[in-house]
């Protein structure tokens, strides 16, 4: 069965193929991908991929089709990018017809889908990749103004791209529940992509010999930084063995540098390449998440691959992989008391911490690993294409 993915990352694909999910759905699909990235040059590509890989590049029964979106700055940009969605997508459909679409996103990349399904008569699916009732509402401290404009803009097209489409691919049953007219809507409930098989664990002993709790995400305070650093400081004085990292975008890394008060036992880390963020990732002790709003965190189900306990919110997916007691602890979202005392119980015994790592990496390798996800996808296209419930 043939599809066309819509993209709305700018972040490249792996090299490396056994992590490129694509080159794994092409076990059971075939198709098209539209895929802007962060690169002004083609020559920034085949730097990457190799000669001969712009403007397609194939893994599998699967084609790139390159976007250098770094040509364009703020709004011709945004525009430009969505041009290239209609046009390359009625491209590819008049040189060879695909039965379904599917757009990460139920934004704006979500209704240049539902345009593409009325042009092509192709099946659409829409991926909800956030908790929509929360996506800008949590983003900074104060609610602005602008903050409801842009959630009610996601409520619009969040609305308008349900309507278009034949098919969800949902991360958590309950994800639309605030939207008592859309919940009804066909769907799928599957996790995202995660290359398991990839991911390493170290010896304990290893992991063991250098303690830190990490955090992965950004912006800061949708992802709760704000609350782990106050509840780091309360407990570091306890722990002086024990660091905090915090890895991510943070543009505004000079609040973050005042909240952590000069400790030196937090360190605010620079973004890194997805290779290297494992790499620490299978180091951490713990992996705390207390977002505020969330989908279905993927760097949880990274951490449970390498074997580290979780403290996450008890919001959006979350609950649906962080399974109190048993592979981590869940915290009331808000709460940075509770997610102190659930840190201090961590550190305080190492053995939960091999108890819990043990539960997570068995989840992550039997429930969530590639081939569940190869499947899921694509048995969720086959049901957008014939019909099913």
């Amino acid at each position: 069965m043939r599809i066309l993915y819509i993209s709305a990352s700018l972040v490249p694909p792996p090299v490396d193929l056994q992590a490129d999910r694509f080159f794994l759905l092409s076990e059971k699909l075939e198709g098209d991908v539209l895929q802007p990235v962060w690169f002004r040059k083609p020559e920034d590509v085949e730097a990457l991929y190799g000669p001969g890989s712009y403007p397609v590049y194939t893994v599998g029964r699967f084609r790139y089709h390159w976007f250098l979106a770094y040509q364009y700055q703020g709004r011709r940009q945004r525009l430009a990018i969505l041009r290239f969605y209609l046009q390359k997508g009625r491209e590819i459909y008049r040189e060879r017809k695909f039965a379904c679409i599917v757009a990460y996103s139920h934004m704006t990349t979500g209704l240049f889908a539902g345009i593409l399904k009325f042009l092509t008569g192709a099946r659409l699916v829409i991926e909800i990749v956030t908790a929509p009732h929360l996506i800008y509402l949590t983003d900074q401290p104060r609610v602005t103004l602008s903050a409801r404009l842009r959630h009610l803009y996601s409520d619009i097209c969040l609305y308008l791209s349900v309507l278009m489409s034949d098919r969800l691919h949902l991360l958590t049953s309950d994800q639309l529940d605030h939207y008592r007219w859309l919940k009804r809507k066909k769907n799928t409930v599957f996790h995202e992509f995660v290359p398991i098989s990839m991911i390493q664990r170290p010896p304990d002993e290893e992991r063991e010999s250098d303690l830190f709790i990490l955090l992965i995400g950004a912006p800061w305070y949708l992802k709760g930084v704000d609350l782990l650093i106050e509840a780091f400081l309360r407990l570091a004085p306890d722990f002086p063995e024990v660091k905090l990292k915090i890895l991510g975008h943070f543009p505004d890394r000079d609040v973050l540098e005042a909240m952590a008060a000069g400790s030196p036992q937090i360190e605010i880390m620079r973004a890194l390449l997805h290779h290297q963020a494992l790499e620490v990732i299978s180091k951490a002790t713990i992996l705390a998440l207390p977002s505020r709003c969330e989908g279905l965190a993927r760097v949880l189900i990274e951490g449970m691959a390498a074997g580290v306990p979780l403290v996450g919110s008890d919001v959006g997916g979350i609950p649906t992989i962080l399974r109190h007691g048993e592979n981590g602890f869940l915290v009331p979202v808000g709460d940075s008391h509770a997610l102190e005392s659930r840190l201090r119980q961590l550190l305080s015994d190492s053995e939960m911490r091999r108890r819990m790592g043990d539960r997570g990496y068995l989840m992550a390798h039997t429930e969530l690993d590639e081939k569940v996800y190869v499947e899921q996808f694509a048995r969720m296209v086959e049901a957008s294409v014939e019909g099913h419930e």
